[in-house]
């Protein structure tokens, strides 16, 4: 499969003519050829979105409006093309991508289109004969970088929104994972999108990913990704003084009290953390039992653990799949061996089986909050059990809760209605949530406190993130 540069709805090859292969994470073999996209080739894709902007930016919304519901909607016709290449380039099961990774892509196009012709301005008081008012305006055009774990719904988060207020869009996907951002770009381009409107550019982050921050003409990054890479760019940036969004990486604590249903919460829990293999920024990677009822929970874990089918992601009945790189994978490996080595008791798998990039999911209980596989972000499929005392419970859980640099996301299990609200009011954390975990929607804003970055993603507050803000004054005497 050759996959080349999207440029002025067309498909490009780098400048250079240099490319990149990227693997099946279930074979290991080649799977893509990627055109590798450098500061000359995001030059021209910058250009294209400049060019472009005036026109989109002054469309009437209710075109904007037309062309990305029809996006949504190709979206959902293509669906079973659209989660094969999901999961052939992630190694994501496809049960997942078809259930959730496809449709979740088209709602946000659907949701996003509704806010096109919904941007508004308000009249202020302000002393005088004068009429003072604010304009919302799109900022020009945003670099996006997003990660290789859900390459085609954070792709429609970044552009929908940025396309419905008026901005031009230049994708940098996943060098790991590129496919489906290409084919969305087409989907748009089908959709009735003008040429320049949006971009992809495919290749390595230090190449054209830095081009794309320190680039002058580009008015906004979108990053998700990695902490440290988040600093990065935050240093880059410093040059142009360009606006950042920044969703960073995240070591979210999932904590079962024990009235809550134990049953059902230990049986989340398993989802909460091995769900895409535990690729997941807001994974429930931290499981805080209270100890009253810590044998129960992790007998319940380990079960459902081991219950796990792991196999083809093209195979419907696997729920889990490989990780998407052999470096990954190494990655992965180490921490469960630091796990080892600094007297975790691992209590279900941690072995990697090949070929591809398959590892085990892993369950450490006796952890301790010292422990590295406790305090930093794995992004892979491995739990860490830290029990909570019974006296001065909800106390004792907010403290560990809130023990890491990290402030993405939160689970909470209990019937106390009471001890739910106020321990996720206490809780640092971007999303909270109660009874339930991993739950997302387009029209709830998503994003995180501390090192897992700033800035919003969804709903209406990602439009501010998205625009700024103009005021007029009129005399009238």
């Amino acid at each position: 499969m050759i996959a080349k540069l999207w440029i002025q709805n067309q498909s490009l090859d780098a400048l250079s003519g240099e490319t990149l292969d990227t693997p099946n994470p279930a074979t290991g073999q080649r799977l893509a050829t990627l055109a590798r996209g450098k500061r000359e080739d995001v030059d021209r894709a910058v250009a294209s979105a400049k060019a472009a902007f005036p026109a989109w930016s002054r469309m009437d919304p209710n075109e904007r409006q037309r062309i990305l519901w029809r996006a949504g909607e190709l979206v959902l016709a293509h669906l079973p093309e659209l989660a094969r290449l999901e999961s052939l380039d992630t190694g994501k099961p496809i049960a997942n991508s078809t259930a959730i990774d496809v449709p979740r892509t088209a709602d946000t196009f659907f949701y996003f289109a509704g806010w096109a012709t919904k941007l508004t301005g308000e009249t202020i008081p302000v002393r005088g004969p004068i009429l003072n008012y604010t304009l919302r305006e799109p900022l020009g055009v945003i670099g996006a970088i997003i990660p290789w774990n859900f390459p085609l719904l954070l792709a429609a988060r970044k552009i929908a929104p940025a396309l419905a207020v008026g901005n031009c869009v230049v994708l940098k996907p996943p060098e790991e994972a590129s496919l489906s951002s290409l084919r969305l770009a087409e989907i748009l381009a089908e959709a009735g999108l003008p040429p320049g409107v949006l971009n992809v550019i495919t290749g390595l982050g230090e190449e054209a990913g830095a081009a794309l921050v320190d680039h002058v003409d580009v008015a906004k990054i979108s990053f998700t990704g990695g902490t440290d890479t988040g600093r990065i760019i935050m240093r880059a940036a410093a040059g142009t003084l360009k606006k950042l969004s920044l969703e960073l990486g995240g070591k979210s604590p999932n904590i079962v009290f024990a009235d809550a249903d134990v049953d059902t919460a230990a049986k989340a829990a398993v989802s909460a953390v091995f769900y895409n293999q535990g690729q997941l920024c807001t994974a429930g990677s931290r499981l805080l039992v209270q100890r009253s009822i810590l044998d129960q929970v992790v007998d319940t874990v380990v079960a459902g653990t081991r219950a796990l089918v792991l196999g083809d992601p093209l195979d419907p009945k696997t729920q889990m799949g490989p990780l998407v790189s052999a470096a990954h994978r190494d990655r992965v490996v180490h921490y469960i061996g630091k796990g080892d080595a600094e007297g975790a008791s691992r209590r279900a798998g941690g072995g990697a089986t090949g070929p591809g990039y398959y590892v085990e999911p892993t369950v450490f209980s006796d952890v301790s909050g010292a422990m590295a596989i406790a305090r930093e972000e794995i992004f892979g499929p491995v739990l860490a059990i830290l029990p909570f005392d019974d006296d001065d419970a909800v106390e004792k859980a907010a403290r560990l809760a809130d023990a890491t640099e990290f402030g993405l996301a939160a689970g909470i299990w209990t019937r106390d209605i009471r001890k739910a609200h106020t321990l996720a009011a206490r809780i640092r954390a971007g999303t909270v949530w109660i009874n339930t975990y991993n739950r997302f929607d387009a029209a709830s804003p998503y994003g995180g406190y501390k090192q897992s970055g700033f800035g919003r993603e969804n709903g209406r507050a990602v439009l501010e993130e998205l625009t700024q803000l103009k005021s007029v004054w009129v005399n009238l005497a």
